[in-house]
């Protein structure tokens, strides 16, 4: 993804990719479409001991990076999982752990301990702030020494697999969110079908769950500003997924138009589709560099973080089904079959493009940052 990598990122890189060409390969992935997990046992441990779930955790809480900048080395390893259409919840893992290191708490340590070695799996929930349109679902009221959660939420990434749940709700006094275990009472699990062959969704109903206070992941009411960062970390990283899509569908694409013939010359030479792959090109490098952008902004807290954030997310989730799409064409009828690998990556694109906000939502927080500019100016 990034241009330059030190020899460090540029080993861990390596490894990722041998990882998950030895335990994901599409060929395997195939035969487990209709998994629950949708990957072999063992895969996610193994991810886990190489680093995948710990880069956004302080060493003192068991985590670490490798180049000080755990955002962009994460994002290093969901190129590549975009790159091989890889299954598992590396987002919403990496979430749910970044926010469980920022909170004391014995049982927010014992559950983070879990998922960083790869025990345990979790995921998030709950209304991004990129999506004032859409009301929220989950409400969390305090009964007691007891929180009490109802509603629901969809879809959930990989909510089957998960131990644990971190739930965003409102609450009287503003956003809460809280971790709950997936067996507690209360909690019903429906898997959804998904257009991502490699990805697995539910539905999660609360039903009067009961959880003690401890299980807060910060102040009550107050989490507002701790779902702004995990939505902007969770954009980020669909954004560099997407792009390592956008890769392995254009290579693949190009090196079909070198090897296919047509009269007597390959396709490549034409000078029509010259044009059509020097705009992809153009899509392809623009949407690095805005991901690139977007992740050492987020990182560094940057005043246009956010901006950066919801340009990636627009451009990338509009031109990477445009570069998908055109690169199902330009194979012809091999390119629309399930049995060509093409059609990963398309789907892959295609969900990031809806999740965590789409191009629409990302555009709409575009014209409002810029309104609100104008009206402060």
């Amino acid at each position: 993804m990034l241009l330059v990598l030190s020899p460090d990122q540029d080993l861990f890189r390596d490894t990722t990719v041998r990882l998950l060409a030895d335990r994901a390969p599409l060929s395997r992935l195939r035969q487990l479409q209709t998994d629950p997990a949708g990957y072999e046992p063992g895969y996610w441990t193994a991810g886990a001991e190489l680093g995948w779930t710990s880069l956004l955790v302080s060493e003192a809480d068991g985590g670490g990076n490798l180049s000080g900048d755990g955002l962009v080395d994460l994002s290093i390893v969901a190129y590549e999982f975009g790159r091989h259409a890889a299954p598992g919840p590396l987002v919403d893992t990496s979430v749910v752990a970044s926010a469980l290191s920022r909170h004391d708490g014995e049982a927010l340590k014992a559950a983070l301990g879990e998922i960083l070695s790869g025990a345990a799996a979790a995921c998030c929930m709950g209304v991004t702030p990129w999506q004032p349109n859409r009301p929220a679902t989950i409400d969390i009221r305090r009964d007691g020494d007891q929180l009490v959660i109802n509603g629901t939420a969809r879809p959930v990434e990989s909510a089957g697999q998960a131990q644990y749940l971190l739930v965003t709700g409102n609450a009287a006094e503003g956003p809460t969110q809280v971790l709950t275990p997936k067996a507690a009472p209360g909690i019903t699990i429906r898997p959804l079908k998904s257009l991502d062959v490699t990805r697995r969704f539910a539905e999660v109903v609360f039903q009067d769950v009961r959880v003690p206070a401890t299980a807060f992941v910060g102040a009550y009411g107050g989490a507002a500003d701790e779902v702004a960062r995990q939505a902007q970390v969770a954009a980020v990283l669909l954004a560099a997924e997407s792009v390592g899509a956008m890769e392995a569908a254009f290579a693949m694409t190009v090196q079909w138009a070198f090897d296919r013939y047509s009269f007597g010359r390959p396709l490549a030479s034409y000078q029509a589709l010259k044009h059509r792959f020097a705009d992809m090109k153009s899509w392809l490098e623009a949407s690095h560099a805005i991901s690139d952008a977007a992740a050492a902004a987020v990182s560094a807290n940057a005043a246009d973080a956010a901006e950066l954030v919801s340009a990636a997310k627009a451009y990338i989730g509009e031109y990477g089904v445009e570069l998908a799409q055109d690169c199902v064409q330009l194979h012809g009828g091999i390119g629309v079959t399930a049995e060509h690998d093409l059609h990963f990556f398309l789907r892959r694109i295609t969900l990031d493009r809806t999740l965590y906000g789409t191009p629409g939502d990302h555009r709409q927080r575009l014209a409002d940052m810029a309104v609100g500019r104008e009206k402060a100016a």
